[in-house]
């Protein structure tokens, strides 16, 4: 069995690595968060979180545009959604080289649910949100 201060433990690190959507489009308003799309260019090019910096997996592995990621501000970076692990390689190479990251929960699929502005070629959107999933 697993000791309850563990399990607590967890939870704790869970809450502290870890935004939901409202919350990562709060600290990007104020200013104290840069959003970071892990996605390839094609799924960036299909759109991708308004005012979001591009750093694809590719990047990383080239050491590209890691000097570019602002180091005052905390980091945020997300996938396609839930069941996409991209942002957890990329949480992971940039919390080794001493960023501020947390991950947020849902992705992109979540960010457009909750009708967020989205940024695509012919400029930024802001679509209505998913009834189930409604900040509102």
């Amino acid at each position: 069995m697993v000791a309850q201060s563990d399990l607590l433990a967890f939870v704790d690190a869970k809450l502290a690595y870890e935004i939901d959507v409202v919350a990562a489009a709060e600290a990007q308003a104020a200013g104290t968060a840069v959003i970071v799309d892990t996605r390839r260019q094609s799924s960036w090019d299909q759109g991708h979180v308004a005012g979001a910096l591009h750093l694809p997996k590719d990047a990383l592995v080239l050491d590209d545009g890691l000097a570019s990621l602002p180091s005052d501000r905390t980091l945020i970076v997300y996938g396609w959604g839930p069941g996409c692990n991209g942002a957890t390689h990329t949480a992971r190479r940039l919390l080794a080289e001493g960023f501020s990251v947390r991950e947020l929960i849902g992705g992109y699929e979540y960010w457009v649910r909750n009708g967020f502005p989205v940024e695509r070629a012919g400029g930024v959107e802001k679509a209505g949100p998913d009834p189930l999933v409604t900040h509102v």
